[in-house]
Formats: C-alpha cells, sequence, structure tokens
C-alpha cells in the first residue's frame, strides 16, 4: 500500500475566534454548532451561511469544555479558572450566571442522555449538577486528573479518562465498576454502546477501541498519529471514526477494520474534531483560531481501500 496523500483544503473555514479554537459541538437541528475558545469566548454559528449567528461572553478565562444536551436546548461550557455557565440552545443567551463549580480548569462537561444532569470534571474528579436548579447533585467522585467524562448511549455508565487509566461508573450509584489501561485524553462511545475508544498522548499517539461487556481491548491499537490525539469522534451510523491531533492532522478511520480512510492536514495543530449531524463532513478546530470543515469522501462507509 502506497502512503496516504493528506488533503489540504477545507470544503470551508469558519473565522470568528481571536484565539486557539478548543472545543466543538453540532446540535441535532443540523442547522448550527457552538465552539468554545482561548478567547474566553463560545461562538454560536449558522453551519449554512457560515455567519456567527452569537457571540457567547462571560467567561473570565479560556474556555476548554462544552457539551450541547441531546435535545439542543441547553448548552453548557466551563473554563481555565474553573467556572461552568449554562446558555440557552436557541438563542446563546445565558442562562446562569458564572457557577463555580470547581476550583480551576474544567476539563470536561457531559450531559446525561436524559438531559437532567451535567458531569463536569476537573483536575480533582467529577461533579454532577441537576439542569433543572443547577445545584449540585450527591457528592462528588474522586477520580484524579480528569481528561474526558462521557455518559455511555444508554446513560447506564459514565466514562472517565484520568491521567493514570480509564474508570468506569455507574452512573445511578456512581460507583466505581472497572478501571483498566493508561493515561487517556479523550473518550468516544459507539452509538450502540458496545464499544468504548480511548486515545493517548505523545507517549502513546495510538486509539484503543474497548468491548464494554468484557473491558478487553479488541484488536491492535490503531497506528497512524505521530503526536497527542486530543479529540476523537464517531458519526451517527457507528461506522466511522475521526481523530485530532498535535501533528496537524485530522484523520478518518472505518470502525470495523480499523484502517485510515483519509487524512485532512490542518495548518496548525488540531485540538477538536466531530461530524455534522448527517455524516456527510468533518468539523474541526485548533491553532489556527477557525474551524475548518471537510468532506466525507464517498463511499466511505464501504470496505474498499482509499489507498492510492
Amino acid at each position: 500500500m502506497s502512503r496516504l496523500i493528506p488533503s489540504t483544503t477545507p470544503i470551508r473555514d469558519f473565522k470568528g475566534h481571536q484565539r486557539v479554537v478548543n472545543v466543538v459541538a453540532v446540535f441535532p437541528d443540523r442547522r448550527r454548532m457552538v465552539t468554545g475558545s482561548e478567547d474566553k469566548t463560545l461562538c454560536l454559528w449558522d453551519l449554512e451561511t457560515g455567519l456567527v449567528l452569537k457571540k457567547m461572553e462571560g467567561h473570565s478565562s479560556d474556555v476548554l469544555a462544552l457539551a450541547v444536551s441531546r435535545d439542543g436546548r441547553i448548552i453548557a461550557s466551563g473554563d481555565l479558572g474553573g467556572e461552568l455557565i449554562v446558555w440557552h440552545g436557541e438563542t446563546g443567551k445565558s442562562l446562569t450566571q458564572p457557577i463555580k463549580a470547581h476550583s480551576k480548569h474544567i476539563s470536561s462537561v457531559d450531559f446525561s442522555p436524559d438531559g437532567t444532569v451535567l458531569a463536569t470534571g476537573s483536575l480533582y474528579g467529577i461533579k454532577f449538577w441537576c439542569t433543572k436548579t443547577w445545584e449540585m447533585q450527591g457528592e462528588p467522585v474522586e477520580c484524579g486528573f480528569v481528561f474526558c467524562i462521557r455518559y455511555s448511549p444508554s446513560g447506564e455508565l459514565l466514562a472517565i479518562a484520568t491521567h493514570d487509566n480509564i474508570q468506569i461508573y455507574n452512573s445511578g450509584t456512581r460507583e466505581r465498576v472497572v478501571s483498566f489501561g493508561g493515561c487517556n485524553l479523550p473518550l468516544a462511545w459507539t452509538p450502540d454502546g458496545t464499544r468504548l475508544l480511548s486515545a493517548g498522548d505523545i507517549k502513546d499517539p495510538t486509539i484503543r477501541e474497548w468491548d464494554s461487556l468484557t473491558w478487553q481491548q479488541v484488536g491492535h491499537p490503531w497506528e497512524g498519529h505521530t503526536g497527542s490525539i486530543w479529540a476523537i469522534a464517531i458519526d451517527p451510523t457507528g461506522t466511522l471514526v475521526a481523530s485530532a491531533s498535535e501533528d496537524k492532522h485530522v484523520r478518518l478511520w472505518r470502525l470495523s477494520d480499523r484502517q485510515t480512510i483519509t487524512v485532512f492536514q490542518h495548518s496548525s495543530v488540531s485540538l477538536s474534531v466531530t461530524f455534522s449531524v448527517d455524516g456527510r463532513h468533518i468539523l474541526s478546530g485548533g491553532d489556527d483560531n477557525k474551524i475548518s470543515e471537510w468532506k466525507v469522501p464517498n463511499g466511505a462507509h464501504s470496505k474498499a481501500s482509499f489507498y492510492s
């Protein structure tokens, strides 16, 4: 097989942030996306026109984490100073004043699938918030330095990537089910919940696949990146995976055989990635202060080789 030639030209760039774009998420309505940046703002975008619908101000430090509720009604964002802000999903207006959720560094946030709970992760563990009152719910989970938290599609489990390992909790009892692996940065569940993907830093820039029944690794690590992998996303059909890396590449993989389909080359470090709701496009952001949109190649879901 010959070497893949990276695609260097996105079909569109979204420009509106003044500094690094750390996080990106799309809405279920297919019309909009929201991004968070080191310029201390979020931007709400119209995906059809490429225009900023609203610049959302209120954070006093870098926005590091954000999530959109499954119904698209609420946005939650966390920053370097440990503050959490909740926003109206349609208008982008703030619904709360900044909440001092953690002493510092909210690294990841995620809504439960039913939208009743928001989990926030930081240097020292996880806290849970009632999405009606925005009061803390129950006791925090102390699990070390948290890089990423992700509810399973059913909501029964919560996966946490920490500095030392991956920890799986029962989301109802908040008791730890199992811990395994080493240091990982991002996590992503397949839509059917049968697999959890994790990705490593510069010491192990691979993606690993875990069986959610046995918590054993499936197959060999996915190799290709040469720098820390900061974000991974799985398309809505559960067949394609995108990964964003410090090596300035976004790689598109096929889950069935763990093969790279194509590589998109950023002009700088890539820190965030997601699929459009229809799975036809990839949106990624990073050190170039913009979000790039890439087209998923035709036939990417088939097992045909894309090596030239």
